[in-house]
């Protein structure tokens, strides 16, 4: 797998479904919902700027939505989600499809995995699938995310908003975000 700046590249170079996926009630598992939502409150939601990604706010039933993604023939789509992978609270993880399969077969707590729901996308042979995680703190019944979880929200907003709205896509993310990313995933994995 490509370096995650790199990733985050590629995929905004191509038409780019990002689904966002969580509970908002449970703390921490909001994050894929809230993460999805401050990148398309910042980019705005322009059908006629091809540049930018579609907008899926899964929730807690991402399996609803494959299909509608699958016919729109996207080149990635990206799950957004808080996933347990054992590291520091607010660490990232960035997978594809087959990875999710492997290491994680039951990756959220989701009716169906990430990584079937995955394999189900790429399916159609021209979608790739993706996911950037973070590792929760707190899944508890309270509102908000955890402050390492915030940060992370904040790191991976700011970030992937860049590689939208930079003209230069195939040059890295700027210093401070680069630094801020590579900070976030710590231990991680990729």
């Amino acid at each position: 797998m490509l370096d995650p700046r790199e990733q985050i590249q590629l995929w905004a170079a191509g038409r780019t479904c990002l689904m966002g996926i969580g509970n908002l009630e449970c703390g921490d598992d909001g994050f894929g919902v809230r993460l999805m939502r401050a990148i398309e409150t910042r980019l705005g939601r322009s059908a006629l700027d091809a540049r930018h990604p579609r907008f899926v706010d899964a929730g807690l039933e991402p399996e609803r939505y494959i299909g509608r993604v699958s016919a729109d023939e996207v080149d990635h789509l990206v799950f957004l989600d808080a996933v347990d992978f054992g590291a520091e609270p607010g660490s990232i993880i960035f997978a594809d499809a087959g990875e999710m399969a492997s290491r994680f077969p039951q990756i959220s707590t989701h009716k169906l995995s990430l990584g079937l729901l995955a394999k189900c996308v790429e399916e159609n042979g021209h979608t790739k699938a993706w996911l950037v995680g973070v590792q929760p703190q707190s899944l508890g019944s309270v509102e908000g995310l955890t402050p390492e979880v915030e940060a992370t929200l904040e790191t991976l907003t700011d970030l992937l908003c860049e590689a939208w709205t930079t003209e230069n896509r195939c040059g890295e993310a700027a210093g401070e975000h680069g630094e801020r990313l590579a900070s976030a995933m710590g231990q991680v994995n990729v």
